[in-house]
């Protein structure tokens, strides 16, 4: 029983990224290289984070808000944004969409989040003998950070590939982005400062994935199209064409 409830734990915590990799078009492109090498920027991120973890932060006898630990914590966590900034844009990258390349990156990020956070609590505690539904809400929190983790890389893809995107988007882009990546501060001072329960942070972080989720498509959607001084240059190249034939 204590097997079947670990493979049931680690099904819903890594299974979601082996579906989207297949579901979509990701796996046709073959970009499976792409999420590997995002997946070792992750883990070389994660690294450089823990060495400022323990360098800048001291190390607390509660487990009371600290406002001060967690706006350095919160500044520490924007190091993930420097990790995706190079996944998206140094790296070398099959020739791939836009739209490809920023959600196999964030399928990568996410899986080698889940696996550093998550695969060893699962593999000691899941097994236990006493059932307890936290390594279930930790799978269920494993598909939220996929959400983000992609919504991010989506928004990031919008910051530092798009050049033509429309002025008045740029700020909502930003907040967005920002939003996303301070969510492990945000969830912190849920759990410490309001005394939310695990259930509870996990119900608002899926929801909260969601909403970022459909805000960051809506965003790349618009971003898309083509703009009016684009459509005006073909028309123009058109009409000369013709007047040359």
């Amino acid at each position: 029983m204590t097997v079947f409830h670990f493979f049931n734990c680690a099904i819903l915590t890594f299974g979601p990224h082996a579906v989207y990799y297949s579901a979509t078009p990701l796996s046709e492109y073959d970009t499976l290289g792409t999420s590997i090498k995002a997946a070792v920027v992750y883990l070389a991120t994660a690294l450089v984070k823990l060495i400022c973890l323990a360098t800048f932060l001291k190390v607390s006898e509660s487990d009371t808000f600290d406002l001060y630990q967690e706006f350095l914590k919160a500044l520490i966590g924007f190091i993930d944004v420097a990790g995706l900034y190079f996944a998206l844009t140094q790296l070398t990258h099959r020739n791939i969409s836009q739209n490809h390349k920023f959600q196999a990156v964030g399928l990568g990020w996410a899986f080698a989040d889940s696996v550093l956070h998550r695969l060893a609590p699962l593999w000691v505690g899941a097994r236990g003998l006493e059932f307890t539904w936290d390594y279930i809400l930790q799978g269920l929190e494993a598909n939220a950070n996929l959400v983000l983790s992609i919504s991010l890389a989506a928004l990031g893809s919008l910051m530092w590939l798009r050049k033509n995107k429309p002025k008045t988007l740029i700020p909502i882009i930003y907040l967005s982005a920002g939003i996303v990546a301070t969510m492990p501060s945000i969830t912190s001072y849920l759990r410490r400062g309001l005394g939310w329960h695990f259930p509870k942070v996990v119900g608002f972080e899926l929801f909260t994935s969601l909403v970022m989720a459909f805000i960051s498509w809506q965003l790349f959607a618009v971003c898309q199209r083509p703009s009016l001084g684009m459509l005006a240059a073909i028309d123009y190249n058109f009409v000369i064409r013709r007047i040359e034939l």
